[in-house]
């Protein structure tokens, strides 16, 4: 693929630290919300379905929800299920999210834009993943167990540059959220 893409959410922290902390229910891929970049992932997992997703409804992906929602599952379908019957099976949660002159452009405040040479990091085996301290800021606001742990388990590892951008950030769009006294 030519378009920059990482792995994003629990995996992307994972990867950050160097091996898996915990269950994941998928893998979610970050890439420039534009039709060449949707379209290579299309053309490189041909065999798949795509859905748009959002708002607790599914969508065709050549619908118009396509413009607007951000969020697209990939499933395998035809797999055997438990009963002998085939069924479907989601791989993938691409989230597809805005960029403009060629930098990401942060969907909670696109006054928030960034090179990707700041938001993609590389492990050892040079699989692309989003920054730590931008992973915790999408987690921020769901705050689930899991966030709470994955926010626990990496705070430690972060440089203070990452821990001041994530305190800015977190200040500006949540003020009280509890993470920023650990911060």
């Amino acid at each position: 693929m030519t378009a920059p893409w990482y792995i994003a959410a629990g995996w992307a922290l994972d990867l950050f630290r160097g091996e898996q902390t915990r269950e994941h229910e998928d893998i979610e891929v970050g890439l420039p919300n534009s039709a060449d970049a949707f379209g290579q992932v299309r053309a490189a997992l041909a065999g798949c379905e795509f859905e748009v997703v959002g708002s607790g409804m599914f969508w065709p992906v050549d619908s118009p929800a396509l413009e607007v929602m951000h969020q697209t599952w990939v499933s395998e379908s035809g797999l055997p299920g438990p009963d002998g019957q085939a069924v479907s099976v989601y791989r993938l949660d691409v989230f597809r999210e805005p960029h403009r002159n060629g930098r990401w452009v942060c969907r909670r405040d696109e006054s928030i834009v960034l090179p990707y040479y700041q938001i993609v990091r590389h492990d050892r085996h040079g699989i692309p993943y989003l920054a730590p301290q931008i992973v915790l800021l999408f987690k921020a606001r769901a705050n689930r167990p899991k966030d709470q742990a994955d926010f626990v388990g990496v705070l430690p590892l972060l440089t203070p540059e990452e821990r001041e951008w994530l305190a800015a950030v977190l200040r500006r769009l949540d003020p009280g959220h509890q993470w920023l006294a650990n911060l």
